[in-house]
């Protein structure tokens, strides 16, 4: 079946729309480079929308009734936001759950140190990534130091133009004969990827070298670091063990072509299926069922932790929810999940000609023809895969096609060459109705990918046919 390119189908109007939810979408990626950042900006952006904190009303001993709109975070990483709908919760929710986290280099807990006239910062990698694509970017630190009062410093270094950045470095390719014989996993290691942070010595008086023992003569460089960071950021070398500091590329969004047709960003996947969910739900009026939009943490990484989805946070907030509105019960809770529809809202490989062998290309994914639907993810085999059920893709096929949305199916590469894991398989096991659905990406955990702005648009108009559409699971 071949689908239509969205940019011969678009009026004046909705091309005109594009491009404004493209440039929204681009300060969202420059605004939130992390999952905490994320959410800082998405509780700005709904409380001016009318949504109420959940733990606000339950202080205020007040309750919640249909068409109110409720938000819960949790841990400053996720957050789950609800329209309440006129039926009762236990006739089941419309869910988009997409995640906040992306591939990334993590600061260990000690890793300041000096080699050889440069100080560094040891890092831990995040996520699947390729470990040779991050090495001699220019590179940000962004998170939070919390101090042992409780105090929090927020750091992010790198983005604005008087910012210094940061980088790894790569062998010289002169030097690097042996090292370019090297398969691509072992062509940069991971305990390589060492962040260099500063290579001026501390200037140190003859009474401070007196009074200090040498021992920041040794080490003047890495001394000169924590000077700067006591300085401007009142840290000191222990705080780095109650530190969360993320090291990011240092590139801001851009438009990608001459036609200025694509988005080349960090962080798309997932913070696109985020973000149009996210706009999808401010958009969505007077639901019949309740509204769900479903923000986690820890996808890359298995969804694992207290912030990942295999955690009890999004099953715990609705049953609060459903007890401030007069309808929990355990049943209630049970029915309410199991009655629910979802869209698994991820991003998914765009096929790319310079490596077509990897592809099916008649079940691949193309820019520019819309949000695309992945029955199945998983592996070879299908394994850890979800495999949604025909009966609620035909119901989606109905929605959509009544909306005017535009969509695509794929699979994720060739039967036994890759495939990759969602969130879908956790929510599915509430017994609720869940299917993958979200934008094509290419470059897909490098540190910059790329999406179609038509994608990315034409995904946000899925999502709010969905949230409407669905009437019952």
């Amino acid at each position: 079946m071949e689908r239509a390119n969205l940019w011969n189908e678009y009026s004046k109007t909705q091309l005109k729309e594009l491009e404004l939810f493209a440039k929204d979408y681009r300060d969202f990626l420059d605004a939130g480079k992390t999952e905490r950042e994320c959410v800082e900006s998405i509780i700005n952006l709904i409380e001016q929308e009318g949504y109420v904190e959940l733990a606000r009303l339950q202080k205020e001993n007040r309750s919640a009734a249909p068409g109110d709109k409720v938000y819960c975070v949790n841990m400053d990483k996720s957050i789950v936001l609800y329209q309440i709908g006129t039926e009762p919760m236990e006739k089941g929710m419309n869910i988009l759950g997409a995640h906040l986290d992306s591939p990334r280099l993590d600061v260990k807990q000690n890793p300041l140190y000096e080699d050889s006239g440069f100080a560094y910062l040891d890092t831990h990698y995040y996520g699947g990534i390729k470990k040779y694509q991050w090495v001699t970017l220019p590179l940000a630190i962004h998170g939070v130091v919390v101090k042992k009062d409780g105090t929090t410093q927020i750091i992010r270094i790198g983005d604005e133009d008087e910012d210094p950045v940061f980088f790894i470095s790569d062998l010289l390719i002169h030097l690097a004969q042996e090292q370019m014989e090297k398969k691509g996993v072992k062509v940069v290691e991971g305990e390589a990827l060492d962040l260099i942070v500063g290579n001026k010595p501390i200037h140190i008086t003859p009474k401070e070298k007196g009074e200090q023992d040498g021992k920041s003569v040794k080490d003047a460089v890495k001394e000169g670091i924590l000077a700067i960071l006591k300085e401007q950021y009142d840290m000191t070398e222990e705080d780095f063990v109650s530190a969360e500091l993320e090291i990011v590329p240092a590139d801001l969004a851009r438009e990608a072509g001459f036609d200025r047709s694509m988005i080349l960003a960090y962080g798309q996947d997932d913070r696109v299926c985020s973000f149009a969910a996210l706009r999808a739900m401010l958009a969505a009026k007077n639901p019949e069922r309740t509204l769900c939009v479903l923000l986690v943490d820890k996808e890359e990484i298995g969804s694992v932790g207290a912030t990942g989805m295999q955690s009890n946070f999004f099953e715990n907030t609705t049953a609060e929810l459903m007890e401030i509105t007069g309808q929990y019960s355990e049943l209630a809770l049970r029915r309410c999940l199991a009655n629910s529809c979802m869209l698994s809202a991820d991003v998914t490989s765009a096929f790319d000609p310079n490596y077509a062998s990897c592809f099916d290309k008649r079940n691949a994914a193309m820019f520019g023809k819309g949000p695309v639907f992945n029955k199945f993810t998983g592996s070879r085999g299908k394994s850890g895969s979800n495999d949604a059920n025909a009966e609620f893709i035909g119901k989606l096929r109905g929605i959509l096609d009544a909306a005017k949305v535009r969509y695509q199916t794929s699979e994720l590469g060739k039967v036994d060459v890759g495939g990759g894991g969602t969130i879908a398989y956790i929510l599915a096991l509430y017994g609720m109705n869940v299917i993958d659905c979200g934008v094509a990406v290419l470059n897909m955990h490098a540190p910059h990918e790329a999406t179609s702005k038509a994608d990315v648009y034409e995904t946000y108009r899925c999502y709010h046919a969905f949230l409407e559409g669905v009437k019952e699971s």
